[in-house]
C-alpha cells in the first residue's frame, strides 16, 4: 500500500516537473534578449545614444505582448546578411547564426536562403520591387494636354454656362426697352449670333461690342466678367502646375519600359535580395535588367546613395517598394513607378528552434489585426508633399461651384430687371393709351419675341429696294 502511494507521489512529481519545464520554456523569454539591428531611416534612427524608428516601436509593442526585456545593438559590419561562397553569413543574419544575437529586427526580407539558417516570423510588412525615378523623366506632351487643367465635366459645365449666358443676354436685350425702344421699326443689336460672339469675347477678356446699355444686361455682363476672371486664373494656375516637372507623367512606367530604353542608367543595392531576385528570375525582361546591371556595374552601396543618384538625374534605382515610398515622401522631386513585382515580406529573425518564434508571430498578427502596424507605418512614412500633389490634380466642377452660383444669380437678376424695365414702360404706355397694363405688357412681349423674323425680313426688303433704286 505504501509502495503504491509512493509510486503515485513519484508520478505526480514527474508530471509537475514536466509542467514546470514547459512553463519554463515559455517563460524563458523573461530574460534579457540581445537584439541586433541596422541603421536605416525610418526603421532604426540614431538620436544621440537613443535609437528610434518603426522597428524600435515595433520591438517595444512586441516585447509588451510576449513579455521580455531586451538590449539593442547595431550590427558590426552594417550589413543585412549575405552568404559568401564559403557558406559564411555576414550581417545581422550572421550574428543570429553564430549566437551573438537572439533576435534581428530590421527590414529583413524573408527568403528561402535565410529561412534555412535562421527562424523567421510572420511578416510584419509586405513589400515588393519597384523603380525610383526623378519626376522630370517624362513623356512628350499630348495634343490635347491643354484640356488637362479642368476635368471633363468641368468643361461641360463651362459650355453650358456659356450657352445659357448668351441666351440670357439675347432674351434680356429683346425685353429691355433701353436696348430696343421701337420693335416695329428698330433692329435689335443683340441677335442670337451676336450674343454668342459677345459672350465668347467676355470669356477671353476681349472687348467685343456693342455692349449692353440696359441695367439688366450690364448686371449679367458684370457677373460673367467676374466668372471669367476666376475661371482663367484657375486654368492658368493649374496648367502651370500640371506642366511642371513635379507632375509630369513617367516615361518609365514599369520594368519592360526600363529594359527597352538606353537613355537612363539603372541599378540596385549590391548584394541585396533585389539583385538575387533578378539573378534567379527566368523572366526574359528581368534577365535583361540583371545582365545590364552586371555589365555596367551600376550598383550602389546603400539606399541613400541610390536616392542621391536618382536626384542627380539620369539614374533609376531599383529597390524595395516600401523604402522607395519613403524616399518619395521625403523628396518631392521623386516618384515611384506603379509596377511592383516580387512581392515579399519583412520578418524578425531568430535562432533556429527558438521558442520565441511562435509567440513573436502571434504578437505580430495581433498588432496587424488591431491596426497598430498600419498606424506605425503612417507615422514614420508621413509625406511632406501632399499639398504639392493636390495642386496637380484637375479642377473639378465642385471646385468652381461658387463662381457658377454667382453667374447664375447674375443671370437671374438681369432677367428680373429686364422684366421690370418692360413692365415699367408698359405701365407708362397703358396710362397714355388708356389700356390695361396687362394688355399692353402682353402686346409688348408678343411683339418683342416675334420681331426677329420681322426685323430680318424688313432689313432684307430694304436692301432689295436699295438695289432696285
Amino acid at each position: 500500500m505504501q509502495t503504491s502511494r509512493d509510486k503515485m507521489l513519484y508520478g505526480f512529481f514527474i508530471f509537475s516537473f514536466g509542467i514546470f519545464m514547459d512553463v519554463g520554456l515559455c517563460t524563458a523569454v523573461q530574460t534579457e534578449l540581445r537584439i541586433t539591428t541596422i541603421k536605416q531611416d525610418p526603421y532604426t534612427i540614431s538620436k544621440g545614444t537613443y535609437l528610434e524608428g518603426f522597428c524600435m516601436d515595433l520591438l517595444s509593442e512586441v516585447a509588451k505582448r510576449v513579455g521580455f526585456k531586451y538590449r539593442v545593438h547595431l550590427v558590426k559590419d552594417s550589413s543585412y546578411g549575405r552568404q559568401d561562397d564559403t557558406g559564411y553569413w555576414n550581417g545581422m543574419i550572421g550574428e543570429v547564426v553564430r549566437g551573438e544575437a537572439d533576435l534581428a529586427i530590421a527590414p529583413l526580407t524573408l527568403t528561402a536562403a535565410r529561412e534555412r539558417v535562421v527562424g523567421m516570423t510572420k511578416p510584419f510588412m509586405q513589400t515588393g520591387i519597384s523603380i525610383l525615378l526623378r519626376k522630370d523623366v517624362s513623356e512628350e506632351s499630348g495634343v490635347f494636354d491643354f484640356l488637362t487643367p479642368f476635368a471633363a465635366h468641368t468643361w461641360v459645365g463651362i459650355l453650358i454656362a456659356y450657352v445659357g449666358t448668351a441666351a440670357a443676354i439675347f432674351i434680356v436685350a429683346r425685353l429691355s426697352p433701353c436696348e430696343w425702344r421701337q420693335p416695329q421699326s428698330e433692329e435689335n443689336r443683340f441677335s442670337l449670333l451676336h450674343s454668342l460672339w459677345y459672350t465668347a469675347g467676355a470669356l477671353t477678356l476681349q472687348g467685343v461690342g456693342p455692349h449692353p446699355k440696359a441695367l439688366s444686361g450690364r448686371v449679367i455682363s458684370c457677373s460673367l466678367w467676374l466668372f471669367t476672371i476666376v475661371l482663367l486664373a484657375s486654368y492658368f494656375s493649374n496648367l502651370s502646375s500640371l506642366k511642371s516637372p513635379e507632375s509630369s507623367q513617367l516615361m518609365v512606367k514599369g520594368f519592360e519600359d526600363l529594359a527597352n530604353q538606353d537613355t537612363t542608367e539603372y541599378g540596385c543595392l549590391a548584394g541585396s535580395s533585389t539583385l538575387a531576385f533578378f539573378k534567379n528570375s527566368n523572366n526574359p525582361v528581368h534577365r535583361r535588367i540583371y545582365e545590364h546591371m552586371e555589365r555596367s556595374k551600376s550598383f550602389v552601396s546603400s539606399m541613400d546613395e541610390g536616392v542621391r543618384r536618382v536626384k542627380e538625374g539620369n539614374y533609376a534605382f531599383i529597390g524595395e517598394s516600401v523604402s522607395l515610398d519613403l524616399a518619395v515622401a521625403r523628396y518631392c522631386d521623386l516618384v515611384r513607378a506603379h509596377e511592383v513585382i516580387g512581392m515579399r515580406g519583412y520578418s524578425i529573425a531568430t535562432t533556429i528552434g527558438s521558442p520565441l518564434i511562435k509567440n513573436l508571430s502571434v504578437a505580430i498578427l495581433q498588432l496587424s489585426e488591431a491596426g497598430e502596424l498600419a498606424y506605425l507605418q503612417s507615422k514614420w512614412w508621413a509625406s511632406s508633399c501632399t499639398a504639392d500633389r493636390a495642386k496637380s490634380s484637375a479642377v473639378q466642377l465642385h471646385d468652381l461651384r461658387g463662381m457658377f452660383l454667382v453667374l447664375s444669380l447674375g443671370v437671374g437678376l438681369g432677367a428680373l430687371l429686364a422684366v421690370l424695365e418692360l413692365a415699367s414702360k408698359s405701365r407708362r404706355t397703358a396710362d397714355v393709351q388708356r389700356k390695361s397694363c396687362c394688355t399692353v405688357l402682353t402686346e409688348e412681349l408678343s411683339l418683342r419675341l416675334r420681331a426677329t423674323g420681322a426685323s430680318t425680313s424688313s432689313q432684307e426688303n430694304t436692301d432689295i429696294n436699295k438695289e432696285k433704286a
